[in-house]
Order: structure tokens, then sequence, then C-alpha cells
């Protein structure tokens, strides 16, 4: 349920605030009066005002002055200042002090509810902005995974069951799609959050390399094994592992790590001792691991053992209205980093955000506004400061919207879904829609499909 906005109005003028009430309450808004500038502060520490609205000459005081008072104390609430009579200089001070509007009582009246709606949406952003930097603060927790969308809610349900458990996690998903956050955050919110968490990539390494980078070696066991070396399941004792990208591992080393799973222990390179470890396991994989069971490139045994819990993390493009909430919390943490006073992103970069197929998923949005934030030049994130790739894709879409009932649209649309969902592969493309690789790019070019 939407939280209804709460509007304070500041005015001496027992009728004009009673008015003011009256109309802006016909708008859905709840209204809060004060006759000065005092009982106004009283107000604002009982009750979590959105905008207030506020005469220029008070009795105790100038509303000018005041604004800044309330936006150094309250910096996410916004302010309209209220005066019988324009006076520029007045109205320069006003934004000065951080006020988001300054009108003229009886010229501007029909201006008032436009410009409530316009300040209490900047509100609710300045609010959100708060809360992310806040979260940008503490440590890893389920409330600093980002989401609202129904899957993202059920992942981290899924997680917070099985965080207090040792039970081996399997979190599956596309490049970028949070799998590394979620595993932290399990581990942190584990009864081993205070030993070590250690990640490794396993397509990253060579087999060999990656056999050593896991379980170890001793001194001597290859050419340039000058000293034993401990691994990261040896790093990881009483702590947590994370094996990122588990499909690419070989099939040799996949059978030393069930070993692993259903004995507790591993030899390191050239040792005939066993080491024992006591370490919980969490894998994640963009592959599907079945498939890969079927194709020989993965052990049935293994895939068993290490998708005891499976955790599903939902591609970017099936939660599109989580897009706003990421994109505002990577404008907070690298306007943050780049001393930039950036707080809000135009209606204009939103919706070509949200039109954005984001193959790359929430690492691509990552990148996409860390370029954003150092290009602009404003205190507002502008479709201007995206990608050519991803403005061009936002025309294209506003094209198919002008046609949508024309068999081309549909046809061009359709090929872009399938394309989006193979993650740009033509041949599975058009196998999937049972066409010629060669008709295939021949649409491609004929529609200009990106």
């Amino acid at each position: 349920m939407q939280k209804v906005k709460k509007v304070l109005i500041i005015d001496d003028e027992e009728k004009l605030r009673a008015l003011l009430t009256r109309i802006i309450s016909l708008e859905g808004f709840e209204v809060i009066q004060a006759p000065d500038g005092k009982s106004g502060l009283k107000k604002l520490i009982q009750a979590d005002i959105d905008v207030v609205l506020c005469d220029v000459k008070l009795p105790d005081g100038s509303g000018v002055e005041f604004s800044k008072i309330i936006k150094d104390k309250y910096p996410a609430i916004e302010i309209i200042l209220l005066t019988a009579y324009g006076n520029i200089p007045d109205g320069v001070q006003a934004i000065k002090n951080g006020a988001f509007d300054y009108i003229t009582k009886g010229d501007d009246n029909n201006r008032i509810i436009p410009l409530l709606y316009k300040a209490s949406e900047k509100a609710a952003l300045n609010k959100r902005v708060q809360q992310l930097e806040k979260q940008l603060d503490n440590k890893h927790s389920f409330d600093k995974i980002i989401g609202s969308s129904a899957s993202v809610l059920q992942a981290i349900e899924l997680a917070k069951k099985v965080a207090q458990t040792d039970t081996t996690i399997l979190l599956t998903g596309e490049t970028g799609t949070g799998k590394e956050v979620f595993a932290q955050t399990i581990h942190q919110e584990s009864k081993r959050s205070k030993q070590n968490f250690v990640a490794i990539n396993c397509s990253a390494f060579s087999k060999d390399l990656l056999e050593s980078e896991m379980f170890g070696h001793k001194a001597g066991a290859f050419t340039g094994a000058a000293k034993d070396h401990k691994g990261l399941f040896e790093e990881a004792n009483n702590g947590t592992i994370f094996l990122d990208e588990l499909g690419e591992m070989a099939l040799d080393l996949q059978a030393k790590l069930l070993r692993v799973i259903e004995s507790g222990e591993f030899l390191k390179v050239g040792d005939t001792s066993p080491t024992k470890v006591n370490v919980r396991i969490i894998a994640a994989t963009n592959k599907n691991l079945k498939q890969e069971i079927e194709a020989g490139h993965f052990r049935e045994d293994l895939f068993y053992r290490i998708s005891v819990f499976q955790i599903p993390l939902p591609a970017l493009r099936e939660r599109v209205p989580d897009i706003a909430l990421l994109a505002l919390h990577f404008l907070v943490l690298f306007a943050r980093k780049s001393n930039k006073k950036i707080t809000t992103i135009s209606p204009g970069c939103l919706r070509a955000l949200q039109e954005y197929s984001w193959n790359g998923n929430i690492r691509e949005l990552k990148n996409v506004i860390e370029r954003a934030v150092i290009l602009s030049n404003g205190d507002e994130l502008s479709v201007d400061d995206l990608p050519a790739d991803i403005q061009m894709r936002s025309e294209l879409t506003k094209d198919q919207q002008l046609s949508a009932f024309s068999l081309q649209s549909a046809e061009k649309l359709h090929i872009q879904k399938v394309l989006n969902h193979t993650q740009g592969n033509k041949a599975e493309a058009a196998r999937l829609m049972e066409i010629g690789i060669a008709t295939l790019y021949r649409k491609i070019e004929e529609y200009k499909i990106r």
C-alpha cells in the first residue's frame, strides 16, 4: 500500500491555511497546519513530512531563512515558499537555501497542486537516497539486497532459511545477477560469519593452477613450487568458500571437490597425507548443469551433492521494477566516490534504462551508471549520459510502440526477444525460431536489430 504524502502548511493566515488544506486534501494528501515557524518545527518532529508550504513572512521570522533551517535538519523534505508579493532577490535566496520553488499567492494558485506532486516525488527520491547511503555503510545483510520484485523476494526468503544451516548451496542465474552478493550475505548471516569468506572464480584459472589455488601444494610438487602453499579451502577452514562459475571446472578436479564434500578432506598437490577442513560450500553457475551432465561435462554425483539447496536468481530484464532502485543505489555509490552532487535520474533516462535488455544484468547496469556519473555535468543523470546503444534501443522501443499493430514490428520484436533469451547467440536463436541462420542475419540487417 502506497504511503500517503504529508504536507505541512506554515502560514499565520488561518483562512488561507483552511483554504489550502481543503484544496490539497482533495488531491489525497494528508495536511498538517502550523501558524508560525516555532510550531512548524514541532510538527516536523512529530510527523514524517514530505513537503512544506511556507509563507515568506512569518510572525517569528523569515520563511526564506526558515527554509535553510528545515533543509539542514531534514534534507529529504522539499519546501515551497509562498509570498503575497513577488520578490526576485528573495526567490533567488530561497532556491539557494534549498527551497524546491517560490510562488506568489493568488497569481500562482494553479501551480500549487502540480508543484506539490513534483515536490513529493522529489522528497520520496531524497528519502530513498538517504536509505541507500545508510546501506552503503552497513555490512552485508539481507536488507542490503536491493529489489522488491517477487522473484528477488523469493530468493531472499530461501537464502534466509538456509543461511543458519551448513547445507551446501547452489546459486544459479545468468552472469551478473548478484550471485556473489548473495553468497557473501548468506555467509554474513550464518553462524560462520566471524570466520573467513573466500571466493574463487573457477573459470579464471587453468586446471592445474585452479587445483593448486583450491587445495594448495607442497614444496617441490612442480617446477616453481619453492615452498608449501596453503590453498583456499584451508584459508576458509571453519568459514565459507564460494566457488563461482562451477560449471567451468575440469572433470578430474570435480572428483576431488566431491571428496571434500563427502569426507571433509583433500590432498594437496604433491602431498600424500590428507588435510581435513570444516568448510561451508556455496557454488554458483550460469550454466544449465543438467545439460552439462548430458553432454558429459559435469559429474552427476557432484551435481546432486552441490545442489542440495538451489537458489535461482532472476535476470534483470525479468525484474524491471527493480531497475530504478538499483540505478539509484549505484548513483549514490558513484556520486559519493567521485564527489559529485548528483541526486536524481531524469524520467527519460530511467525509461531508457528500463527498456534496455541488460544481457550483463546488474553488473552491466552498475558499469553504465558509473560511466554516466563520470560524464554527467549536472545534478541529474540524463539520457545523454548513457551509452549510445542504450539511447538507440530506447528510440527503437518508441518506434515499436508507434507501429505496434504492424506485422513487421511484431516480427522484429519477437526476434529481439529470442536474441535476448539466447544472450546474443544467433545460431541458437535461429534454431529456436526454426529458421535458417542466413535468414536470421538478413532480418537482423533489415530491421537494424542491435
